[in-house]
């Protein structure tokens, strides 16, 4: 997750906004600006087809990430901040290896972000805007297909049909992004944050259907703004749901959905209005470029956002893989 700070050259503005906030909840105001959250996939926003897919083991594989993301955020009518718009680009770096777990096809992959965000807005009626950049949060995702996809060499995989498969996952965020106590906004979370899920995928003629189930858990964040305080946020479900086509192997397109709800926050145990209740749309398109590498094209955006972020994001990403 990406925040942007905007409060940092409006320190005199922001003590005249917090004046008129209800002293039983100081952090108000400044939960509003957290609802700002731009991800480079790190949240129940992703969409991402085919993550069941079967593959070969004893493959590595690398991909190359660029993203933009552009948008505004949903916020109470009556708060002083209004009007937020942010760009974020990223750029990810990630390395994955297939290997056999009980005779399962299974896979462990990292992505490493960088991210460079523009921010703007109105504060208490007053235009005022920042920029941030610096390395987000390190993602680790550990995979296994326990149905439909057992452990096979590349030259077996070739041989070997399978119209089901169920697979379960492990998302794991680590604080690693940049991150100042200091600041109220910064790029990295300052915590921990654990997705596990169940996906299936089944296989009709040259379609392929999509579905997965998650809950995010994540873990406080110890030294909020202004170092002393104490963030925690509530589990947050996701579903997503994905009809691809495939043109041929390797060319294929794909129609996105996903729905998620809770995810409410709270500051030293003072809960704040901000449960989400929000769904996402999107298209993914994958072509070769040589047998063993492709390109991914993205794009995706809020169907139904009633609080937080609502953005648009466009992703390409270049992949191989090694045998």
């Amino acid at each position: 997750k990406l925040l942007c700070k905007f409060l940092h050259n409006s320190f005199c503005l922001y003590k005249r906004a917090q004046t008129q906030l209800n002293k039983r909840h100081p952090t108000y105001l400044l939960l509003c600006v957290c609802l700002l959250v731009f991800s480079a996939r790190a949240s129940a926003q992703d969409l991402d087809p085919r993550a069941y897919a079967r593959v070969p083991v004893d493959a590595s594989a690398i991909l190359v990430g660029l993203g933009y993301t552009y948008g505004g955020v949903l916020t109470d009518p009556t708060s002083p901040i209004q009007d937020l718009e942010a760009t974020v680009e990223t750029a990810s770096l990630g390395v994955g290896r297939t290997f056999s777990l009980f005779g399962l096809t299974s896979q462990a992959f990292v992505v490493m972000p960088y991210s460079l965000a523009q921010i703007s807005g109105k504060l208490v009626g007053e235009d005022t805007s920042t920029n941030r950049s610096g390395l987000g949060d390190l993602r680790l995702r550990l995979s296994t297909l326990i149905i439909g996809a057992p452990a096979l060499s590349a030259e077996e995989f070739a041989k070997y049909s399978s119209h089901t498969v169920v697979g379960l996952s492990l998302l794991v965020i680590a604080p690693t992004g940049q991150n100042y106590t200091s600041k109220l906004i910064n790029i990295g979370t300052n915590r921990w944050s654990f997705k596990p899920e169940i996906g299936i995928s089944h296989k009709v003629d040259n379609w392929l259907l999509d579905l997965y189930a998650a809950i995010w858990f994540f873990t406080n964040n110890n030294t909020f703004y202004p170092g002393t305080r104490v963030r925690s946020q509530d589990p947050l479900a996701a579903l997503q749901g994905h009809v691809s086509y495939n043109f041929t192997p390797q060319m294929w397109a794909a129609l996105d959905f996903t729905y998620y709800t809770g995810g409410s926050t709270s500051i030293d145990d003072v809960y704040n209005d901000d449960r989400q209740n929000n769904s996402r749309i999107g298209a993914t398109f994958n072509f070769p470029i040589t047998k063993q590498s492709s390109i991914k094209l993205a794009y995706s955006t809020g169907a139904i956002i009633r609080v937080g972020a609502n953005f648009s994001t466009v992703s390409l990403a270049w992949q191989t893989m090694f045998f």
